[in-house]
């Protein structure tokens, strides 16, 4: 504990505050109508199909704002950047509150909320250039615990919708987003140069790596899997099973609960015997837990499933954000932020297809199937990558247990 008491102090422990604070409530908002998403759907009366479409659009929008925000972050800073996206969020927010009266609306609440989403093209850099490099996996491990806003959300949405309806709901998270943009200000302090970015030559021969889309497929499965069924858990439990929107709220709380607070493990474990052989066991794991979850079993079974196949996604994401680095060490910055985007991607699919295969068959089994038969192809995938070619050194980015140092990409890679 003195340790980690040293590490925060030997940087900015206010912009650190800020930055948390900015990536916690910017989470909360993004998933905000998944977790509102039984009374938007039944006030604006949406067939299966659109149910899925609307929970996951703020997804779809994480995902190309997130491009976006890490481009403007390296020219101008993620302090302004921050600052110009909290004033942004508060305009699909307000949008929500006293209008968002049609699916269409809703759609362009949801598609401007993924301002929020790319939060994390903020809050890290934030975070990590006011930190001396011994001390910033700790800096990095706080500022990424700003996750948890997912749990907040689906906890207290439905409460709050039940009793002042869910457009109100929009209106009352206004107050939280403008007290950050508030602390934003006063606390948030820029350090140190901006990066270099990476020219157009190097990017094009990216995009010619393999493995650079190998690694952008295989986030696109496990963050896309979390976060699209932390979207679309509200829903599934209430019609597939009959579960009353709070109680819902508090067993999706359970399961975000579950994917979020094991990604650090999956990164210590990958560090210990390889982020693809690792890999090869989750996906396997996720590709029964869900296939189990397509059989349509009893509420407690179909939870338990739910449990473990987040976990495993959780542990997934660290362990691909374990390899990322070792693989385009003088890249990590662009291809951290396409392969989360990718993942943003992967959650925006998720719940539009469990929606439509509801619509088509009255189930959602044939979108698990569907799922679980992606998470099966990653794990041949990796168990064909792990024999092609020999595990590369780990020490490279070991975790410094000593000095409670964890890496970025371990903590959180989007």
């Amino acid at each position: 504990m003195s340790r980690m008491i040293r590490a925060i102090r030997s940087g900015h422990p206010a912009t650190l505050f800020a930055a948390f604070l900015y990536f916690d409530v910017s989470f909360m908002v993004w998933v905000l109508i998944g977790a509102l998403g039984v009374f938007v759907s039944g006030d604006l009366r949406l067939s299966a199909a659109q149910k899925g479409i609307v929970v996951s659009v703020p997804l779809l929008g994480g995902a190309f704002f997130r491009v976006l925000t890490g481009f403007l972050v390296d020219r101008f800073g993620p302090r302004k950047v921050g600052i110009l996206s909290l004033a942004i969020v508060l305009v699909p927010l307000t949008w929500g509150w006293l209008g968002a009266g049609s699916y269409t609306q809703t759609i362009g609440v949801g598609f401007l909320l993924g301002v929020a989403g790319a939060s994390f093209a903020v809050a890290l850099p934030l975070a990590s250039r006011c930190y001396p490099p011994e001390h910033q996996g700790v800096a990095l491990g706080i500022a990424g615990a700003g996750n948890s806003g997912t749990m907040i959300a689906v906890l207290a949405a439905p409460f709050l919708a039940e009793r002042y309806g869910w457009h109100a709901v929009f209106g009352l998270a206004i107050l939280p987003v403008l007290a950050t943009f508030l602390v934003f200000c006063k606390c948030a302090k820029e350090y140190g140069d901006l990066p270099s970015s990476t020219p157009f030559a190097d990017v094009l021969s990216l995009l010619r790596a393999p493995d650079f889309w190998t690694f952008s497929s295989y986030y696109a499965v496990t963050f896309g899997g979390f976060v699209g069924m932390a979207s679309f858990l509200g829903i599934f439990l209430h019609d597939a099973y009959g579960v009353r929107p709070v109680l819902a709220g508090a067993l999706t709380a359970l399961c975000v609960f579950a994917g979020s607070f094991v990604r650090p493990i999956g990164g210590y474990w990958a560090d210990r015997v390889g982020g693809v052989r690792l890999l090869i066991g989750l996906y396997a794991a996720v590709a029964v837990l869900f296939l189990a979850l397509a059989a349509a079993p009893p509420l407690p079974i179909a939870v338990a499933c739910i449990f473990l196949g987040m976990a495993a996604l959780g542990l997934g994401n660290g362990a691909i954000f374990q390899e990322v680095p070792q693989r385009f060490p003088d890249s990590m910055g662009f291809v951290a932020g396409f392969v989360g985007a990718c993942g943003g991607l992967g959650g925006f699919f998720l719940p539009t297809l469990l929606g439509a295969m509801k619509g088509w068959t009255d189930a959602f089994s044939g979108g698990f199937l569907c799922f679980a038969a992606a998470a099966m192809a990653c794990a041949v995938a990796t168990s064909i990558q792990c024999f092609r070619r020999p595990i590369r050194a780990q020490a490279a980015i070991h975790i410094a247990v000593d000095d409670g140092r964890v890496p970025m990409e371990v903590v959180f890679g989007g």
